[in-house]
């Protein structure tokens, strides 16, 4: 009835090669053999007793067995090569057995140490009894064995291990490799024959020799992928159909230029019939092609994320791309509360075919392919046609309003000067500033002729207050664009050809341009006292605050360009600290550049400099990292509210981190 019991084979898998155990014995003699080792394991496997059924007879690990296991399942195409005299002697193979140590004694040690803790808990219950209790025994007498339970006892595991264990072992002797026997073997592995003549099988081509060498294996032929999933072999690729090579590509790129298509199908391909299978597969958005939804979810296939059926999934990825067919840039959000999907699904839709910017969306991974446009109407016209059909689908499905469709579309003819080139604006900004020059001279000579009537006693308004900005150096100019609305046509700039100097002395009477610049010394030594650490932006938007609380026909209205003020603030003892922003940072140019106060003259210079110098090399830094730099550069440990004294001069923080003032990008 046990043997019934046990779990039967359900299936016999015999292997081309025998498994074979190899006993070796274990030079116990040698120094590097660790005794008291050998004598634990030889007492866990076999106890304190010794008997023949002992493993370690010797009370010793004296010896190892190693299990052989297949190391090829197909051995056909290898062979044994041996190189004598400039010939090359091959033996084929029958047969690879790898050799592995085997552990079965620690399965003995384990049955012992059980066997042990089972003896010491029926030895501690029968101490306690006074006499054995007397149990009623139930006698069983088994059945004949029918030949069914036969077969499932001698296919049954047990039974298997047990045949195995009671096989004898053959004991062999082992030869040397100087050995005359071994010599003698070795001989087999050299071609008896000297002539050609008798090789009859060698008179043949090198590529008939190799094919019988090294014949095809049928099982990898059947292994073989039909096509290309993860890599793309371009030798396999190119000997598929057009149409397939082209759906295999898309499918794993996702977006391509066609130029790009073109490079990669080789040179000789027909346009047209390429132009004919990509429609097939994809569909054009800004230029480029798209694959289409159906292809990367085929019928009856559903999102590894949510479950979502490959329907639904399909709708969701096309009012993507239709999106994209409208703006360059999409908003995830959006997505996700037009298609109902969940983020996980509405992610990889943006990933197919845009790149995620900070602070801005997910852009179209590709630039707008304006030349395959202009090559192509028809297509383009025709791709059209199609977006005009699913654009109808989506809104019945998503019931869409005007708002999704109408805003966007002007928005993207509004973003089409993004094209435009860097030498285009330059030629338009300075259109534009000759345009509106004579109109600003003929103010300025206007408010300048009302401010000599006025006299002194004459008052300006303040919206008469603008600072210069035309620049005068390779410098960017002085940015004033938050302030436009103060200005009531009323120019204190000066003519551009002339440099910030000569425009001073050619305004002011002599001695005045001192004057000019202890005034304009004053404003940044006093300000950056009080602020320590200051963007060129937020400098600027204090100076033009400060120009507007000055009264009407000081000195600081002559003009001061952005080169100026920037050479003041390195005059003052100022340094600018370049702090490594992101490489994606949205920060205008003057936001970019920091400046800081280097020596204030009182007891945290040192530290702040030391932080300085941490955010010279970081954007943003915990404030246990910057504690532990100032107690390591100061050399003492700095209480909390020295600390926090040294961070409120020069930090802000945001989101647990620590920032230099101005530097913080929400």
């Amino acid at each position: 009835m046990a043997n019934e019991e046990d779990d039967p084979i359900i299936q016999e898998i015999k292997p081309k090669q025998q498994k074979v155990e190899l006993e070796m014995a274990i030079d116990t003699l040698n120094p590097n053999y660790c005794r008291s080792k050998g004598e634990q394991i030889a007492l866990n496997v076999d106890g304190t007793c010794t008997d023949e059924t002992s493993t370690y007879s010797s009370k010793l690990m004296d010896k190892q067995t190693f299990c052989s296991s297949q190391a090829a399942s197909n051995v056909s195409r290898y062979a044994a090569a041996v190189y004598k005299k400039g010939e090359l002697h091959l033996t084929p193979l029958h047969g690879i057995l790898q050799l592995r140590p085997s552990f079965t004694y620690l399965d003995k040690a384990d049955a012992k140490h059980r066997e042990r803790e089972a003896a010491n808990e029926g030895g501690d219950s029968s101490q306690d009894e006074a006499e054995d209790d007397v149990k009623q025994i139930t006698v069983r007498f088994s059945r004949p064995e029918t030949e069914q339970a036969r077969q499932r006892r001698v296919q049954s595991y047990e039974f298997l291990q047990k045949r195995q264990a009671e096989e004898h072992w053959v004991h062999l002797h082992y030869y040397g490799l100087k050995d005359s026997r071994s010599e003698h073997e070795r001989q087999y592995l050299f071609s008896q024959g000297h002539g050609l003549a008798e090789n009859t099988e060698l008179i043949k081509s090198p590529s008939e020799y190799l094919m019988m060498l090294m014949p095809p294996s049928i099982e990898e032929e059947n292994d073989k992928p039909v096509a290309p999933s993860n890599v793309l072999s371009m030798a396999q690729l190119r000997t598929l159909p057009l149409a397939d090579q082209i759906k295999i590509l898309m499918k794993n790129v996702k977006v391509m230029p066609f130029a790009n298509l073109m490079s990669l199908l080789g040179s000789g391909t027909d346009s047209t019939a390429v132009l004919r299978c990509i429609q097939q597969v994809a569909m054009l958005v800004q230029g480029n092609w798209v694959v289409k939804s159906d292809v990367l979810y085929p019928k009856d296939t559903s999102s590894p994320h949510s479950g979502v059926p490959a329907e639904v999934l399909c709708r969701g990825r096309d009012f993507v791309m239709w999106k994209f067919t409208q703006d360059r840039w999409v908003v995830r959000k959006e997505v996700a509360a037009v298609t109902k999907l969940c983020p996980e699904d509405v992610k990889d839709f943006l990933e197919h075919m845009s790149v995620a910017r900070i602070n801005k969306g997910w852009e179209f991974m590709l630039p707008y392919d304006e030349d395959f446009v202009k090559k192509h109407p028809d297509i383009v016209q025709r791709q059209h046609m199609l977006w005009m059909g699913i654009q109808a689908k989506l809104e019945k499905v998503y019931n869409l309003l005007k708002e999704h469709l109408t805003p966007k579309k002007q928005e993207a003819q509004s973003a089409h000067p993004l094209l435009i080139s860097g030498e285009q604006r330059v030629s338009m900004a300075k259109a534009k500033v000759k345009q509106n020059y004579g109109q600003l001279e003929k103010e300025f000579q206007k408010q300048k002729a009302e401010m000599k009537s006025n006299d002194t006693s004459a008052k300006m308004d303040i919206s008469s207050i603008r600072i210069k900005e035309e620049p005068v150096s390779d410098e960017e100019p002085m940015d004033t664009s938050a302030y436009e609305g103060m200005n009531n046509g009323v120019v204190n700039g000066l003519h551009a050809e002339e440099d910030s100097m000569g425009s001073l002395n050619g305004h002011l009477p002599g001695g005045c341009i001192d004057r000019v610049a202890q005034e304009l010394k004053a404003f940044v030594s006093s300000t950056f006292k009080k602020q320590f650490v200051l963007t060129l932006s937020e400098l600027k938007r204090l100076f033009n605050l400060h120009l507007a609380s000055l009264p009407p026909g000081h000195m600081l209205f002559s003009g001061i360009s952005d080169k100026m003020l920037q050479d003041m603030v390195l005059d003052t003892g100022c340094k600018q600290i370049l702090v490594p922003f992101p490489p994606q940072t949205a920060a205008s140019p003057d936001e970019l550049k920091v400046y800081a106060l280097w020596e204030a003259g009182d007891t945290y210079d040192q530290h702040r400099q030391v932080l300085l110098e941490i955010f010279s090399k970081n954007y943003r830094v915990r404030r246990n990292v910057i504690q532990s730099q100032l107690s390591q550069e100061c050399g003492e440990d700095l209480n909390k509210q020295e600390v926090d004294r040294v961070l409120k001069d020069c930090c802000v923080s945001y989101g647990g981190m620590w920032y230099l003032k101005g530097t913080v990008q929400s």
